[in-house]
């Protein structure tokens, strides 16, 4: 249906754009949850759908209904709205949960039952039971197309007045097989469980750790190096082996009295490089109270991303762009990863609108789309000025907010204060240069359409410098009260 045909009919209509790949990482994400939880075998089936084998894992869980109910709860907390079936085989575990009519009669809890299927959601009390050996009659009112077979043969099955289940399991298999193939027959003894449907479950990543234990507990800064520096080349060459990088790091150390000592360590790029990730282990040992000793040292690998090849510089005369992961990586250790940022320019001509933060590594962004060929702004033929002109000096540092100014001694309209009070201390103005005028942004905010800002450079006796402003053009009340603020010091 056209979205402008939807909006018609539907007042209010809830539109949000579609996202597939989110969605199946999303799935792929459940699917790893669901392995480590509740059973090993878990695959995926199709785009909304999920089979689960419960065999020898349902009494763990106190039988299939309560495990059904408890899969339900968890989905519901997540967000997730699901149809459950359990069945004795994967096909009619999924043509349940698909073309079964919500509330219509469920069979008793029985352990015989071993595969569950995940449809997509319709109400979240739906769940369906079948008892074991009674599929073939749970399928036999189902339509066709709940064998999962391409629609050619499903529109010739119509003509031929096939519409269920049941109809087609009471034919011989010889006339459908020289009809429509082997396939039709095959869905339908898969679902009847007369032919093995094997799944191909999801195999959940192992975490990599490397553990070292000890004879005689250890407890000197020393040791732990020494270690340390037989466990970083076995955890590189296990990154390595799963092609991955580590981007987050633990240490764990085992005291004798149980009292485990942690070092953590977080890196800007993920690496598996062992010098550099022992020389951040290393600066950090002193952080480790051995205690009466410590028993065992573990590397445990948090977070870890695919690391594929580096590219270099092929040419002798170029100049390689110097890499600044270690450095970052060696000062996070110091004051945190969070407290490191870089600005980048933000197109506004509000001073604390122009500027954000960003990654430390992040790459810079790349220009905007081409314009369209019927764009007005391709008329003007100036070149874009960059959005921190050098002669629009800014200061070294922003406040995060503009701090009021009091006892301030100005003449209006157009000079800078004479002295002003910032912060208790009193300051007495020997230079000035402004003002510079900066309008409010009235495209963005109607409430800016009359707002007017002039600001000063302004040095006082002792060298320092500030950025200042007054809100207000000093002619019109509607521009402003005429309040002052400082907003930067320079360097």
């Amino acid at each position: 249906m056209a979205l402008a045909q939807a909006r018609a009919q539907v007042a209010g209509l809830d539109i949000r754009p579609a996202d597939p790949e989110g969605d199946r990482a999303h799935l792929a994400g459940l699917v790893v949850a669901l392995a480590r939880r509740w059973t090993p075998t878990v695959a995926i089936e199709g785009e909304d759908t999920l089979f689960l084998d419960l065999t020898g894992v349902a009494h763990l869980h106190g039988g299939e209904a309560a495990m059904a109910a408890r899969l339900r709860r968890m989905l519901a907390r997540l967000g997730y709205s699901a149809r459950i079936a359990i069945a004795d085989t994967p096909g009619a575990a999924w043509a349940l949960a698909h073309f079964r009519h919500p509330g219509e009669s469920r069979g008793p809890e029985l352990q015989a039952i071993s595969f569950l299927a995940l449809g997509p959601g319709f109400r979240r009390d739906d769940g369906i039971l079948c008892p074991p050996g009674r599929h073939a009659e749970a399928l036999a009112p189902l339509p066709i197309e709940a064998l999962r077979i391409d629609a050619a043969a499903v529109e010739l099955l119509h003509r031929l007045g096939v519409t269920r289940i049941g109809q087609l399991a009471a034919m011989p298999r010889a006339p459908l097989v020289r009809r429509f193939g082997a396939t039709l027959a095959g869905q339908l003894e898969r679902a009847l469980g007369w032919l093995p449907e094997p799944l191909h479950p999801v195999v959940p990543p192992e975490p990599i750790a490397i553990p070292q234990r000890f004879a005689e507990p250890i407890g000197t800064a020393e040791a732990i190096e020494h270690w340390l520096g037989t466990l970083v080349p076995r955890l590189t060459a296990a990154l390595a082996e799963k092609g991955l990088g580590a981007s987050r790091v633990e240490l764990v150390a085992d005291r004798v009295d149980g009292v485990p000592q942690h070092i953590r360590i977080g890196l800007a790029r993920p690496s598996r490089d062992g010098a550099h990730l022992l020389r951040l282990l290393v600066r950090r040992i002193e952080q480790i109270e051995p205690g009466y000793g410590i028993d065992a040292l573990t590397l445990h690998v948090r977070r870890a991303l695919p690391l594929g090849a580096e590219p270099f510089t092929e040419r002798l005369d170029e100049e390689a762009t110097p890499d600044l992961a270690p450095l970052v990586d060696t000062l996070a250790t110091r004051i945190g990863l969070g407290a490191m940022w870089r600005s980048r320019p933000v197109e506004s001509d509000v001073p604390e609108r122009s500027v954000a933060a960003m990654g430390v590594l992040d790459a810079p962004e790349r220009g905007g789309a081409r314009a369209k060929i019927d764009d007005v702004g391709q008329l003007d033929r100036n070149p874009a000025l960059h959005p921190w002109h050098p002669e629009w000096p800014k200061p070294a540092r922003l406040l995060r907010r503009p701090e009021r100014l009091d006892h301030v001694l100005a003449e209006l309209p157009d000079h800078a204060p004479r002295r002003f009070t910032w912060r208790g201390c009193p300051h007495r103005v020997v230079r000035a240069d402004g003002p510079e005028r900066i309008h409010g942004e009235w495209w963005k905010r109607a409430a800016e359409s009359a707002q007017v800002r002039d600001y000063f450079r302004v040095e006082d006796e002792q060298g320092r410098r500030y950025w200042l402003f007054r809100k207000g053009d000093g002619e019109r009340s509607v521009t402003g009260d005429l309040s002052w603020y400082l907003h930067g010091v320079f360097g």
